[in-house]
């Protein structure tokens, strides 16, 4: 699975405003309404059941990443987005660090597979810190997306 597959590039925020895990969270799902990937009707509980999975355990897992996910019965398909927080924002990460880098995650809760094979292939990049070096320097959509597609090219 190459990250193209399922990030959904016009979604991608490379300026992230939020200062809160709650404002990061809304303000990635709402990137995914703006793109019609989401419906507006939808935004809310997509929201709510991230933050239950939140409460479950932090998906910031270290090293200035995080992974937050969920499942929701209005997406067909699996779908993310990506997110840069200059000033990093506080996730209770398993680190304690701040975050920088967020994906956000959202699949059908009928196809479980897929869900795990984008959280696995996300990780599997972040564990490059070249990469995640990049992904920080990265500061237009336009960059974010062409590190995503080289990345992939070379999978």
């Amino acid at each position: 699975m190459k990250l193209s597959d399922f990030i959904v590039a016009d979604a991608v925020i490379p300026e992230l405003k939020a200062s809160t895990k709650e404002e990061a969270i809304r303000e990635m799902v709402a990137s995914l309404v703006k793109t019609g990937h989401v419906s507006t009707e939808h935004e809310p509980t997509i929201v709510g059941a991230i933050m239950k999975r939140e409460e479950l355990g932090s998906t910031g897992i270290g090293r200035g990443v995080a992974v937050p996910h969920t499942k929701h019965a209005s997406v067909g398909s699996l779908i993310a987005t990506v997110a840069i927080s200059a000033n990093g924002l506080d996730f209770s990460s398993l680190d304690g660090e701040d975050v920088y880098i967020l994906f956000l995650l959202v699949s059908p809760p009928d196809r479980p597979g897929d869900h795990l094979r984008g959280l696995e292939t996300i990780t599997r990049h972040l564990k490059s810190d070249d990469f995640c070096r990049f992904l920080r320097q990265s500061r237009t959509r336009e960059a974010i997306v062409d590190l995503l597609k080289e990345v992939d090219s070379h999978a």
